[in-house]
């Protein structure tokens, strides 16, 4: 398809998905920031407030797991729709100052409208020419808006509470549901909700099936791996440059802000400079886990507090690609049927390792010492390189059969 042709008929689409990326990075920016006051307001403990957590990712899980089969059965367009507006009415009923039981109610619901936009739109863009690049910047977007979400919070706070940033939030998310329904196509024409399913027969087991699918359970393992490091860093990063390097608060704070730079330009800008290069995406992938572990090696190794900082920086722009990369291979290394179930499979995995691995590089950094952050950096990084190799046979496996 040409370049014009393109823009003409999926422009609309694709900017309304970089949008919705930007409020769901909106959301998980301001959650950290929002924290003390809720804690105030409820008269609740960090480990009582903690369960707020627990709750959005369950309800994100559970969008990554019935995700596809909404998709087969009502397209891209209502089911981006229903989940923006169950997103829209969770936020606004937070934005009420619900009781605590009620708010963490809301919070699973908040949890299932992002993780089903997120599984929508990464199948839909998948479906797309160009998806590498597409979907690279989708997740760019998520960035942006998680760097701009604690700049929202701490000015709102500044003359209002905690409810009137989600009451922003779900205002904000009104015209996106809006432009869901009038820009999306409708199902005979949606490029995820058409993928090789047959009318009724065809999405029964949908998700039973996926799980049967070696390259699903492949790409969910490379993403609980992948979010497991990206969150691991981004939450012990701030401890190993204070604890471990010596850095003062505000350096190290700053550094840790790099990181998450750092990631989003990686998905900006690392995509069409491999295309210019004549890079596919496999050999971007390997590349991209090549420059995080070198990454790694240079934080670890390296003397001084400023080479720790230059590390975790590279670090962060050689991670964006991975997440969104794999993704884009999914439709190369299983049935077409299965692609919209099994991105929201890929999504639930993600939330695992996120859960989990990060944990335990607290657990590791509490009983043997914030060291250990970028040995378990390296072993994840290795680990990723292992299940890159067995994605990457499937897609060079699967060539000659497209061609």
């Amino acid at each position: 398809m040409d370049r014009q042709r393109f823009f003409r008929q999926f422009r609309a689409p694709v900017v309304l998905a970089y949008a919705a990326f930007v409020l769901v990075g909106l959301g998980a920016g301001v959650s950290g920031v929002l924290l003390p006051d809720q804690l105030r307001d409820y008269g609740v403990d960090k480990a009582t407030i903690g369960l707020t957590f627990f709750a959005s990712s369950g309800g994100f899980f559970l969008a990554g797991i019935t995700a596809g089969p909404l998709i087969h059965r009502f397209g891209s367009r209502l089911t981006l729709s229903l989940s923006g507006g169950l997103y829209v009415a969770a936020a606004l009923y937070t934005a009420t100052r619900p009781p605590f039981l009620a708010f963490l109610l809301a919070q699973v619901l908040i949890g299932y409208g992002t993780g089903a936009l997120e599984s929508v739109l990464n199948a839909y863009l998948a479906g797309l020419p160009n998806a590498p690049t597409l979907l690279n910047r989708l997740h760019a977007f998520f960035g942006v808006g998680a760097l701009l979400g604690p700049l929202l919070a701490t000015w709102m706070l500044g003359f209002s509470s905690w409810t009137a940033v989600w009451l922003a939030l779900a205002i904000a998310g009104v015209p996106l549901v809006v432009g869901f329904l009038v820009a999306y196509p409708r199902l005979a024409a949606d490029p995820a909700g058409v993928l090789g399913v047959e009318a009724g027969a065809g999405r029964r087991g949908l998700l039973s099936a996926a799980l049967r699918e070696p390259g699903v359970l492949l790409g969910s393992a490379l993403l609980a791996l992948y979010v497991g490091l990206e969150l691991g860093v981004g939450n012990w990063g701030f401890s190993y440059l204070v604890e471990e390097r010596g850095q003062g608060d505000l350096i190290a704070g700053y550094t840790v802000s790099g990181y998450w730079l750092g990631l989003t330009l990686g998905r900006f800008l690392i995509s069409p400079i491999a295309t210019r290069l004549g890079l596919s995406a496999v050999g971007m992938t390997y590349a991209s886990l090549a420059g995080v572990g070198v990454a790694g090696v240079l934080t670890w190794m390296a003397p001084g507090a400023g080479a720790a900082s230059a590390g975790l920086l590279l670090l962060g722009f050689f991670l964006g690609p991975i997440f969104p990369t794999t993704m884009a291979v999914m439709p190369q290394v299983i049935e077409a049927r299965l692609v919209p179930t099994a991105m929201g499979v890929l999504n639930a995995g993600s939330v695992v390792g996120g859960a989990a691995l990060p944990w335990l590089a607290g657990a590791l950094a509490q009983g043997v010492g914030p060291s250990t952050l970028l040995p378990f950096v390296l072993v994840l990084t290795g680990c990723q390189l292992a299940v890159w190799r067995s994605i990457a046979a499937r897609v060079h496996a699967a060539r000659p059969a497209r061609a």
